[in-house]
């Protein structure tokens, strides 16, 4: 069909590259967010909302009936990742030292400023369609923003949709999946503060040591329980430190830090829960005070079986291979926030079976797969309306 023809492929793949060579780490995009400013201004859309939810990006394109019909939302990510890229035979390597695009956002903004082709090509029926560009997806924070900025809200979004590339299955496949799409997760880190002292006269202090280990090896023990929980949670000690690193001293401050992630919600709350009791308990018994804090907060991106039909019906059209997958990925995405507002889905396109992993140092977005997710983004669209 010639409508889901992408008449400037080259000239997208080469957005693509410039985007991996100058990546902006998460609350920090200025820069790639006035890029896709550039790029989807040669599209016309008739309309561009800027630093929407701190940098983000809402491009709006009309229907030949815009007061007729559904408003439907697709969204890419903006931010980069804080590690050394080690792909020393890429033309288009980053150019900013240890930070890289890893997780393949550049890719994804390149689907949607494809979508945005497609679309200036041949405006949908009726309705709208917005093209959200979002920043922070990283730390968990940006959809949240976003969804708090009223310009947004403004729009009314009927639908939203994400999509994200996954290494390790065949390019362009389309994986799918009814309801829990991504684990919900937190970081948590516990502080504890007792009494310093001379590592001469241990006794005249109050050392965390003690209780750092056994809240590390309580932890553990927490997600060994399974009849606590419905399904799949995980509890990943990440850090930990005692004191500085000073032979005379006997430390009075230490902090252990760890990621709690689990398919559902309700699962995580009951993780946290329970490990703020341990942490209490634990730290009065020794004579310790403590503060529990959680950070990059992601809830559970749940998915809308209509939504997902959809989805499912626009990729066999475009003849794609469809996967249902089993279980839902252990990865978090903070599309999470839309699709609990709004009805909508996040599913994945294959990257490739050889294709390093995600957050990977030698990991590259395929370009092979952005006119993939444009179409598919765009048989989306006409699905719905023919609904």
């Amino acid at each position: 069909m010639q409508q889901y023809e992408i008449k400037d492929l080259p000239d997208l793949v080469k957005f693509r590259h410039t985007l991996h060579q100058y990546p902006d780490l998460s609350g920090a995009e200025g820069d790639t967010a006035q890029r896709v400013v550039e790029q989807i201004q040669k599209y016309e859309p008739d309309a561009i909302l800027t630093q929407v939810g701190g940098t983000g990006v809402v491009a709006v394109f009309e229907g030949k009936d815009s007061s007729q019909g559904p408003v439907i939302l697709f969204r890419a990510e903006l931010d980069a990742l804080p590690i050394v890229e080690t792909n020393p035979h890429l033309q288009h390597q980053s150019a900013r030292a240890g930070v890289a695009h890893l997780c393949g956002h550049d890719g994804h903004m390149t689907i949607l400023i494809g979508l945005a082709s497609l679309l200036h090509q041949q405006k949908p029926a009726r309705g709208k369609v917005l093209l959200l560009f979002q920043p922070a997806e990283e730390t968990g924070a940006g959809a949240y923003a976003m969804l708090q900025d009223e310009r947004l809200l403004e729009l009314k979004p009927d639908y939203v949709y994400a999509l994200h590339n996954l290494p390790g299955r065949p390019k362009n496949q389309i994986v799918v999946r009814d309801n829990v799409f991504a684990s919900a997760s937190t970081g948590m880190i516990v502080e504890l503060f007792g009494k310093p002292s001379h590592a001469a006269e241990p006794e005249n202090g109050v050392n965390p040591g003690q209780a750092m280990a056994e809240m590390i090896l309580a932890f553990n023990q927490i997600v060994q329980q399974k009849e606590l929980f419905q399904d799949l949670t995980l509890l990943t000690v990440i850090h930990a430190r005692l004191g500085e690193i000073a032979f005379g001293t006997n430390p009075g401050y230490g902090t252990v830090m760890a990621t709690l992630r689990s398919y559902h919600t309700a699962d995580l709350q009951i993780l946290k829960t329970i490990t703020k009791q341990h942490v209490q308990q634990i730290a009065e018994r020794h004579g310790l005070k403590f503060n529990i804090s959680f950070v990059e907060e992601f809830p559970a991106t749940v998915n809308h079986v209509q939504e997902v039909q959809w989805v499912r019906k626009a990729a066999e059209k475009l003849k794609l291979e469809v996967a249902n997958a089993v279980d839902p990925f252990r990865w978090s995405e903070d599309f999470g926030h839309f699709t609990a507002r709004y009805k909508g889905a996040l599913f994945g396109i294959g990257a490739g079976t050889e294709q390093p992993q995600l957050h990977h140092s030698n990991y590259d977005f395929p370009d092979e797969i952005i006119p993939t997710g444009a179409k598919l983004f765009y048989s989306i669209v006409q699905e719905i309306l023919n609904a």
